[in-house]
């Protein structure tokens, strides 16, 4: 069958090769294996004759080009429009490919520009973001009836109750991992009971905090995006404003108030599992005690530090939600741009998180230490 598919179009014989039938990508589809073979087998002197070919493409213009090792055969048998569909091949085999452009020191200043200038766009988006919730903020204080309880209850069940399970799995293992690695240490400088400062310390001043801004930064954060991106590409968001409801009172200022009140307990939480963790790998490794555990903890853990650590969790509730809103209602009408700016709004999250992070370590680091 391969045998006869090929005679359809190839034929070699003392007079010379005769081609015939469609010399076209979809004429050759089928038999594409052996003809090439056919033509790589075929001897450079040969006579090669076209006139039975009905229709020809560039593609079997540049089968027999690259059969012809890149030159016009001595003897050739063609009409005018099968040599210049060939000639165009010629003429692009010759030409040679264009040079990588090179970059210049104007090309990183531009670069530089862009992201610059992308940067002030986002920074501006969400100084009117914050003065738009400032304004909602005040409108609700002057007229109490108008708050929108029941969109915070249902945001402050999904970014709350509903971020337990994973929270305390987490801040348990982390406590754990966390215990472990510090009883190696004290173990060898006998200094066993100080692992209760290294708990206390670490997990309610610095680690909760920032361990739960992490888990709920991709985890709510982006629920948030994805869902006013969805809104925006449905055309949901245009369809309440036509209706004049306002975006800002129903959207986001929920979202930003349920994740305020979550963060801190979420913080608390997290903190009591983590330590709980701490504890169990503690009593493996050094034998120390639940009693004696919960007695040394308020004493090498000033209570300035749980405020410290709560407070902490309420302001980066506040910047991951207005983060995670800034880039929703940036989403373009398309989904490209929503998995874009979805990712984009759990990175820079995580980022502002970091940075309100160190503030907080330069503003309070003479609050809460231990005497």
């Amino acid at each position: 069958m391969a045998g006869h598919a090929l005679d359809e179009v190839f034929a070699a014989g003392a007079e010379g090769i005769r081609l015939a039938g469609d010399w076209t990508l979809r004429g050759l589809d089928e038999r594409l294996p052996a003809l090439r073979a056919a033509l790589a087998a075929a001897p450079a002197d040969a006579r090669w004759s076209l006139r039975a070919v009905r229709r020809m493409d560039s593609f079997g213009a540049l089968l027999l080009w690259q059969a012809w090792g890149g030159r016009w055969p001595a003897a050739l048998e063609a009409d005018d429009g099968q040599r210049a569909i060939i000639g165009r091949i010629e003429r692009s085999a010759a030409r040679a490919l264009p040079a990588p452009a090179r970059t210049s020191a104007l090309d990183h200043v531009a670069l530089l520009g862009e992201g610059l200038l992308a940067f002030g766009s986002h920074l501006a988006g969400f100084i009117a973001l914050l003065g738009r919730f400032a304004l909602d903020l005040g409108h609700l204080l002057r007229h109490p009836r108008d708050w929108p309880l029941l969109e915070i209850s249902a945001n402050l069940y999904k970014v709350g109750v509903k971020a337990m399970p994973v929270s305390a799995l987490v801040g348990f293992l982390v406590g754990v991992v966390l215990s472990y690695l510090s009883a190696l240490q004290l173990r060898t400088f006998g200094a066993d009971a100080f692992i209760v400062n290294i708990l206390g310390m670490g997990i309610i001043r610095e680690l909760g905090p920032v361990l739960v801004s992490v888990l709920v930064a991709g985890r709510s954060g982006s629920a948030m995006t994805a869902q006013l991106g969805v809104m925006r590409v449905t055309e949901e968001i245009d369809a309440l404003a036509a209706m004049g409801v306002s975006r800002g009172l129903r959207l986001v200022l929920p979202k930003v108030v349920a994740l305020v009140l979550a963060m801190p307990l979420l913080v608390l939480w997290t903190s009591a599992l983590a330590l709980l963790g701490g504890w169990v790998s503690a009593w493996v490794e050094l034998d120390i005690g639940l009693h004696f555990f919960l007695q040394a903890l308020p004493g090498a853990v000033p209570v300035a530090n749980l405020y410290i650590g709560l407070a902490k969790g309420a302001v980066f509730g506040f910047l991951i939600a207005l983060v995670a809103c800034h880039f929703g209602l940036r989403v373009r009408p398309d989904t490209e741009s929503l998995s874009a700016n979805t990712t984009a709004s759990v990175v820079s999250a995580i980022t502002v998180v970091i940075l309100a992070d160190a503030l907080f370590a330069i503003a309070t680091r003479s609050i809460g230490l231990p005497v």
